[in-house]
């Protein structure tokens, strides 16, 4: 007591709104379960590992610490075997009702025992303790009441999760039309008005009509009778019979509102057609049910998962799996495939112990260096990797690490990142090295080895003179082109004998599925092919003509990460994605895809001197477009390159060209770029009326690539920048050979990018290996044409 009573004047009391770090180390992935505990500064609430706790120590001088530690141990139940599997009712990841990742046929119980620890010594006192000074007993009993950091972050991520189950209310419930037309609904025996469906069928809650659901994308469900008869009649709400229970819940479908919704007024619109709710019983897949079901079964998600085969489990250093925080795989595989990148492990891993002892300790939860460094040696180092016990069962996994710190730093103030949704994984690839940039201006980036540029040539079809312009790339992203299908044979025939079976009522063999199978360079072909360009403004003419367009590498990353854009629209506007096979080569020479920049005899397109009269577009077209909910940029596109022709014309436009890099880029008619940055012409005045100067705002925009939000925080951020006349160095671009090997592939399984499930293939000493969230295995067959990203490294 007595070494207690000199460092009382550094012990606080946490308040509500504190965050209290009690779950996990600040610079590693030790917890309360680990070895050692955790020990929970009574200064300033983080807390840290016994590797850790000194380094803590020797820096702040804070010395009293509450150190938890956690035992577990393995209770039997009586029912443990019996009866059947938990049931999974959401499209989700670690929620209540979804999949659980960490499911074991096992029970625990745990208990937590504290103490009061005092550096340097590791002097303990043990907890409770009537005898602690009243403000040590306040700060611990604090400590142990507020929620951790960690599970607010959580809360927070939840807050505007659809997990499958959360719906609005439908606004057409409340002043629902009702047909008084005679027809009273049977409790069963149901059928399709117009079909011999007798499964997924809808009740229209305005005439009574019953009619089968949508076709799903493998040939199963129904005849389309129910949205076609919508068309018609614009009746809106529809509930699917067979979900209905004696609760008053159904699967309830706005078809005008094109989501499932809440019906507060179900019981009464089903008692309007003679359904009584308490004589219900469920007796068919909701569908959230079905769409798992679907899920769950493609042979995709099999071959992905390498789920056929028994693979041998792989421990140690490089060999760390991670736990998935509900619809976090994207996060995870993008995270593996980067920390085996050397540029990587020599800015994070290597220098972990330096960014750590010049970290800010107050503010370590925000120091994006501390938790890229955090997570790169906690997958490097094989601490977190260990085979587990003799005696376990035969599926057994490592637990992994668990980055969530890490996704809360990055996610932070982002609409999609922030949360539990599946999100893709490209965009988060460049959002990651977004922020990389941002906090490495003046030092060493390394996802600069993933930066190249791409040549645009330009050659006016009336002067033959032509315009080169380089942009910067961090992905190449190609489109497939099913068209170039080497089976189309094979493709028409699997199609053909589909159909047959779906007119008699049957189902074809899901693992008799013939993909179309094409061929990479097909791909390649489609970005580098010349194009023509319409409306193009010729400076030699000063007028618009046609012109021809072609793209090159104008230079050759160390790594080059490859985007298939799987993920499109179909023709009826709804969100699909390419269910192909692109045969992607374990060898890629670009070399022959380079660009020359000009060429002898070439004449260049004088530069634009004078200002072009801005474009008009209808109005009327461009509110409708963006009603659909395209972005305003691409509506201009369409509107343009259409001429002004119609809503129908600029749709179809936005439908050929939605996966076009350049889609949502602030427009700028062709011919008109400049090689000067030109800022976006929207976004310039609310930056300088938020008091900044024009220079100000440009210089801002240009360093966040036009993005509003990032430029007011480069603003705050880079002062010294602003007050500088001198232009900041260009963006390092390394170069060389074009050759390369693919060395990992991150796939993505499920219907569409919102939901489903990724996992990574990482080549390792000539052996490939599936990183499945925190399973980590040898694989033995990867499967290289289902990838959506491809990295491939400098021979």
């Amino acid at each position: 007591m007595d070494l207690l009573a000199h460092h009382l004047n550094e012990i606080k009391i946490p308040a509500q709104g504190d965050k209290i770090y009690k779950d996990e180390c600040m610079f590693s992935f030790d917890n309360p379960e680990s070895e050692t505990g955790l020990y929970v500064s009574l200064t300033s609430f983080l807390g840290f590992g016994r590797c850790h706790v000194e380094r803590y120590f020797r820096k702040t001088g804070h010395s009293v610490f509450l150190h938890i530690r956690r035992e577990r141990r393995e209770v039997q139940s009586p029912t443990l075997g019996d009866g059947p599997e938990k049931k999974i009712t959401r499209l989700a990841i670690g929620v209540e009702g979804g999949f659980d990742p960490n499911s074991q046929k096992k029970l625990f119980e745990f208990e937590d025992i504290y103490n009061l620890v005092i550096l340097p010594d590791f002097a303990t006192i043990s907890w409770p303790n009537s005898d602690l000074p009243d403000i040590v007993r306040k700060s611990v009993q604090a400590i142990l009441d507020i929620d951790s950091a960690t599970k607010l972050a959580e809360l927070e991520s939840l807050s505007n999760t659809w997990d499958g189950e959360t719906r609005s209310v439908s606004k057409f419930a409340a002043n629902l039309t009702q047909l008084d037309n005679g027809i009273k609904i049977p409790p069963s025996g149901w059928k399709c008005e117009k079909c011999d469906k007798i499964e997924n069928l809808w009740l229209n809650l305005t005439d009574g009509s019953i009619l089968c659901g949508r076709r799903f994308y493998d040939g199963t469900g129904g005849n389309n009778h129910a949205i076609e008869h919508y068309t018609i009649t614009n009746y809106p709400l529809a509930v699917k019979l067979g979900t209905i229970t004696k609760e008053g819940k159904a699967d309830v479908f706005s078809y005008a509102e094109d989501d499932m919704v809440e019906d507060p007024l179900l019981i009464k619109h089903l008692a309007h057609w003679g359904i009584n709710i308490a004589n219900m019983e469920k007796t068919e897949k909701s569908m959230i049910e079905m769409e798992l079901e679907l899920n769950q079964k493609s042979n995709e998600w099999m071959a992905l998962q390498e789920s056929a085969g028994q693979l041998k489990p792989m421990y140690g250093p490089g060999y760390t799996g991670m736990v998935n925080l509900g619809n976090s795989c994207y996060l995870n595989s993008i995270m593996q495939m980067i920390f085996n990148i050397p540029d990587f492990v020599k800015k994070y891993v290597d220098c972990a112990s330096t960014i750590f002892d010049n970290a800010n300790m107050m503010n370590a939860a925000d120091d994006l260096a501390v938790q890229m460094a955090k997570l790169g040696v906690g997958l490097v180092s094989g601490t977190y990797s260990i085979p587990p016990p003799k005696g376990s069962p035969p599926d057994a996994d490592s637990p992994g690490i668990s980055p969530i710190m890490f996704k809360t730093l990055v996610g932070r103030g982002h609409a999609d990142f922030s949360t539990k949704k599946q999100q893709d994984a490209q965009e988060f690839f460049l959002y990651l090295l977004t922020l990389l940039e941002r906090v490495n201006k003046n030092d060493f980036n390394p996802g600069n080895c993933f930066k190249f540029q791409i040549e645009d040539r330009v050659q006016c079809a009336a002067t033959k003179k032509v315009k080169y312009t380089c942009r910067d790339e961090c992905v190449l992203s190609l489109n497939i082109p099913l068209e170039a299908a080497v089976n189309k044979d094979e493709v028409a025939a699997y199609e053909l004998r589909k159909s047959e079976l779906e007119t008699n009522g049957k189902k074809i063999d899901p693992n008799a599925l013939v993909r179309p199978r094409i061929k990479f360079f097909s791909c390649l072909e489609v970005f580098t092919q010349t194009e023509n360009i319409d409306q193009f403004y010729s400076t030699a003419l000063k007028a618009k003509t046609t012109a021809r367009k072609s793209t090159r590498f104008a230079s050759f990353p160390d790594y080059i990460v490859i985007q298939l854009k799987k993920f499109t629209l179909r023709e009826d506007w709804v969100p699909i994605k390419l269910d192909v096979a692109v045969e992607m080569p374990d060898l890629l020479d670009l070399n022959s895809f380079r660009g020359h920049g000009q060429q002898p005899g070439e004449e260049l397109l004088p530069e634009l001197v004078t200002s072009v009269p801005a474009p008009d577009f209808d109005e009327a077209v461009l509110s409708q477009l963006q009603e659909m909910g395209f972005p305003m940029e691409a509506c201009k596109r369409a509107i343009f390159f259409t001429r002004n022709t119609g809503l129908e014309t600029a749709s179809s436009w936005i439908m050929e060209h939605i996966t076009d890099a350049d889609f949502s880029d602030p427009f700028i008619p062709p011919g008109t770029e400049s090689s000067a940055f030109v800022p976006d012409p929207q976004a310039l005045p609310l930056i300088t009326s938020m008091g900044f100067t024009q220079e100000q705002a440009t210089k801002a925009l240009k360093a966040t690539d036009n993005n509003v939000e990032r430029a007011v925080d480069w603003i705050f951020s880079h002062p010294d920048e602003l007050e500088s006349t001198t232009a900041p160095a260009a963006p390092p671009f390394k170069d060389g050979n074009g050759q390369y090997k693919l060395v990992a592939f991150v796939s993505h399984m499920g219907p569409s990018s919102m939901v489903g499930h990724y996992v990574v293939h990482i080549l390792k000493d000539e052996h490939w290996v599936i990183f499945n969230d925190n399973k980590v295995a040898l694989s033995e067959n990867p499967p290289k044409e289902l990838g959506y990203l491809y990295l491939y490294q400098r021979l």
